[in-house]
């Protein structure tokens, strides 16, 4: 089944937790910004963010930041092979590791308050004296290569993939974070370490804190570390909008259990009063998407509808269907009867509730509280929407629905992975909506 998440959903700090903590509060140190949220308790996460993602490397090196990423815990630091730096955590049950994603790479520590102190600065060692240890990055490139096979074997993850390579054909977003086995195939560990070097700039770096901490104590921290790092030249992260100019839908026949179809639409950009109100309209449209595609008309057990809100935002439709000409049909007819008839107050409100309650849910650690703070800066500019963003949606109305769903919800770039036999292109791409066949097969 598909799994289904918003982007940036997780922007939210439930308000309970926020009566426990103290004030949140930013800081500038040596040009960067620093974000600190007390947190009321004895865990201490510290995330630090370089800015960029897939706008910082060409298509051909795609998965050279992941690697960098790997290779500063895998591969030892100047001052600790890796298993001497992993023991170390070990005796405290600290941890420190980073991912990347579409729009910015984080590096994380986290530990308890008492251990900060012999924590911190294997964490600095990590980012500022990496080893690239070649040996132990061949270990990793081969772990990725493996990783990425079995990847290309999960239909979700193909489907998933080539939506955003036929949609974002020659942008930003048609690269893989993961990368690909060409290009992971080629990547050596000094070539990983000077792009490493090249990005770990004050330029590009972001830190939030989430912890009680003293404030002059974390401020002689973080000057200290920041001092053995380079300023770097001026950089903005790019917000691009995609707006297809036509519905399109690319057919590649593969020999599946069932046929795969995801679309690619429009969305509002992060920071844009239509934000808010499309993420309820999509999870909104999502439950009548389903209702309508598996409950009435028996076509998917999967059938999915999630906003991807990053750097370059977009709305995505999903199903594994045997009959993806009924529903092509029967989707089409949904999205026409939303537009006609609107969203409904009640549908509003109630979303509105499942909203907050699904997501405060997933907001009642450290880490999580830090990604949302993370996210919300790097995407909005405005980290205090991860505190906020609860009064900002108690605003948006069924007005504001059903503007946001005539204004994004529009042509879309089809892909579809199965039996080409069993799809009509042309009912994919018609400006007429399709009517449905008579003779259809249920899942």
């Amino acid at each position: 089944m598909k799994k289904i998440f918003i982007y940036i959903l997780s922007g939210l700090i439930p308000s309970l937790l926020l009566a426990q903590m103290g004030k949140p509060y930013e800081m500038n140190i040596n040009g960067v910004k620093v974000i600190v949220q007390p947190s009321g308790n004895e865990i201490v996460e510290i995330v630090t963010v370089i800015k960029g993602g897939v706008q910082n490397y060409p298509a051909n090196k795609a998965g050279i930041e992941t690697l960098a990423i790997s290779a500063l815990t895998e591969c030892g630091t100047l001052k600790d092979e890796k298993n001497s730096f992993k023991n170390k955590l070990d005796k405290v049950s600290a941890q420190v590791g980073g991912s990347t994603n579409m729009d910015f790479a984080s590096f994380r520590m986290n530990c308890i308050k008492n251990d900060f102190d012999a924590v911190w600065p294997l964490y600095v060692d990590a980012m500022t004296i990496p080893k690239f240890d070649a040996k132990e990055f061949d270990r990793i490139k081969q772990d990725a290569i493996t990783a990425l096979k079995a990847d290309e074997s999960d239909p979700d993850n193909s489907i998933d993939r080539m939506a955003r390579q036929v949609a974002f054909t020659g942008k930003n977003y048609a690269k893989e974070p993961k990368g690909t086995v060409a290009t992971i195939t080629t990547l050596t560990a000094a070539d990983t370490k000077k792009y490493y070097q090249s990005i770990f700039t004050r330029s590009r770096l972001l830190i939030v804190v989430v912890g009680e901490l003293d404030k002059q104590k974390l401020e002689g921290y973080i000057k200290s570390f920041l001092s053995k790092v380079p300023a770097g030249a001026p950089f903005t992260p790019k917000k691009e909008a995609y707006k297809p100019a036509v519905t399109t839908i690319k057919p590649v026949d593969k020999e599946l259990a069932t046929n795969y179809v995801q679309g690619i639409m429009s969305a509002p950009m992060p920071g844009t009063p239509d934000y808010n109100a499309f993420i309820l309209a999509t999870r909104i449209f999502y439950d009548k998407h389903f209702l309508e595609i598996r409950t009435n008309n028996g076509l998917s057990y999967a059938p999915a509808v999630w906003f991807s809100g990053g750097l370059t935002p977009y709305a995505n439709i999903y199903v594994t269907t045997t009959d993806p000409n009924k529903y092509i049909a029967v989707a089409r007819q949904l999205i026409d009867k939303i537009k006609k008839e609107g969203f409904k107050e009640e549908d509003l409100k109630d979303m509105k509730a499942t909203y907050a309650t699904n997501v405060y849910s997933r907001q009642e650690t450290n880490t999580a509280q830090a990604a949302a703070l993370a996210t919300n800066e790097v995407l909005h500019n405005n980290w205090q929407r991860a505190n906020t963003i609860k009064e900002e949606m108690k605003k948006v109305t069924v007005a504001d629905l059903n503007r946001v769903f005539k204004t994004y919800v529009n042509n879309i770039t089809w892909v579809y992975q199965g039996n080409t036999k069993q799809v009509d292109p042309k009912l994919y791409t018609q400006k007429e909506t399709p009517a449905i066949p008579k003779d259809t097969k249920a899942f």
